[in-house]
């Protein structure tokens, strides 16, 4: 398996957003979902990533720029065929790193409690994210996990780092 990580716009980046919006709303009420549609992920402080296996698109990852010194992990998703393979692991690098070279000093996520969330909140914990309290507009939602990472810490080696699918 060959996994190539580009940014956006690349092939499929609609579609696979569709999927992604559609796996969030089926997990939670309206209001605790948080996911961001496809004309807010073409935002100035949103840069998205695909993850391309032999060319077909099968995972996507977003990183918003909330200030100086933070950023947000928005709209994870690896299509359900293609967990396991290490796309989401390879863009959660991929943002990891890109915040680091832009000087951000920690990232932070919401995430869903859904059981179908569980890989992907062992994927974040793996990368040293450790659950915190709302941040930025967010409020306290039964449907919803806070985590954060704080960037200034030793950057964890991503061949110890376990893939989950996410």
């Amino acid at each position: 398996m060959h996994l190539d990580i580009i940014p956006a716009p690349f092939p499929a980046f609609e579609a696979l957003v569709d999927t992604h919006v559609a796996f969030c709303d089926g997990t939670a009420p309206v209001e605790s979902c948080h996911r961001l549609p496809v004309s807010a992920l073409f935002a100035p402080e949103i840069t998205v990533w695909g993850a391309f296996e032999d060319g077909a698109l099968i995972g996507i990852g977003a990183l918003k720029q909330l200030s100086a010194a933070d950023g947000e992990i928005k709209s994870m998703h690896t299509l359900a065929t293609a967990r396991g393979k290490g796309a989401a692991r390879a863009i959660l690098c991929a943002i990891i790193d890109t915040a680091r070279q832009r000087g951000l000093t920690a990232l932070w996520l919401e995430t869903g409690v859904h059981p179908d969330f569980a890989a992907a909140r062992a994927l974040y914990a793996a990368h040293e994210f450790v659950e915190t309290v709302p941040f930025g507009d967010y409020v306290p939602d039964p449907h919803s996990t806070f985590m954060t990472l704080d960037l200034r810490a030793a950057v964890p080696d991503a061949e110890t780092a376990t893939e989950t699918p996410a």
